[in-house]
C-alpha cells in the first residue's frame, strides 16, 4: 500500500495493524544451550522427570529456574511414560484341604522385621501344612529367587522336600529361578487362594 502513495501510518490504519507489530523483531532464543543440556540429561537418565533434570542441572552449577526447566522439558516432549503394571496370570489355585502326613505340602512366605538400627530384616519362613511345624526360618537383609532355591537345596539335603510348595505370587516365588528349580526337583508349585 505504501507503494501506491499511502503513508505507512495510513496503510497500517487501513490494514488495522499496529506499527509495533510491523517492526517487531523476535529476540534471539536464549534457551538453546539449556535445551541441549536438558535433552542430553534426559537421554542419559531415561527415567528422570523434569524435577530430577532440574536437580542435575543445579548440581552441575547451572543457576536455572525450575519452571523454565519444566517448560523446556515439556516442549521437547521428554515426558516419561508411566509404566503399566504387569498383570500376573492367574495360575491354578487349589483350595486348602486337611492333610494327613507330614512333608506333603509346605507353605512359604516372607515375614519382615527391623533391627535395632532400623534396617529391614526379611525372613523366609517354610511351614509344614499338616503338622504346622516351622520347617525353616532364614533371616537375611535381602532374599531373591536364586537364594530361595539355594535354601531349599540345603533343606532337601537335610530333611527332604515336600511334594507341593504353596506360595503367594511374589517375584521371588514366581520367577525363573524358582520355576526352573521346581521343575528339576519335581515339586509342584501352587498359589494360595485369594484373601
Amino acid at each position: 500500500m505504501c507503494g501506491r502513495g499511502l503513508s505507512e501510518r495510513r496503510a497500517l490504519m487501513v490494514a488495522d495493524m499496529s506499527a509495533s507489530s510491523l517492526w517487531y523483531q523476535p529476540a534471539p532464543d536464549r534457551n538453546v544451550a539449556l535445551r541441549e543440556s536438558i535433552v542430553t540429561l534426559a537421554h542419559h537418565h531415561r527415567r528422570y522427570e523434569a524435577g530430577m533434570i532440574y536437580l542435575k542441572l543445579r548440581q552441575q552449577g547451572q543457576m536455572v529456574n525450575h519452571k523454565r526447566v519444566e517448560r523446556l522439558y515439556v516442549e521437547a516432549r521428554l515426558q516419561v511414560r508411566r509404566r503399566k503394571r504387569k498383570k500376573v496370570p492367574v495360575g491354578e489355585r487349589q483350595p486348602l484341604v486337611r492333610l494327613e502326613a507330614a512333608n506333603e505340602v509346605w507353605s512359604m512366605d516372607f515375614v519382615f522385621d527391623r533391627s535395632a538400627e532400623g534396617r529391614v530384616i526379611k525372613c523366609l519362613t517354610v511351614v509344614d501344612d499338616a503338622t504346622h511345624e516351622s520347617v525353616i526360618i532364614v533371616p537375611e537383609r535381602a532374599i531373591g529367587g536364586q537364594q530361595v532355591t539355594r535354601i531349599l537345596d540345603r533343606l532337601a539335603a537335610t530333611r527332604g522336600l515336600s511334594q507341593v510348595i504353596r506360595t503367594d505370587n511374589g517375584k521371588e516365588f514366581c520367577g525363573r529361578a524358582m520355576l526352573t528349580w521346581a521343575h528339576a526337583h519335581q515339586v509342584a508349585l501352587r498359589l494360595i487362594e485369594p484373601g
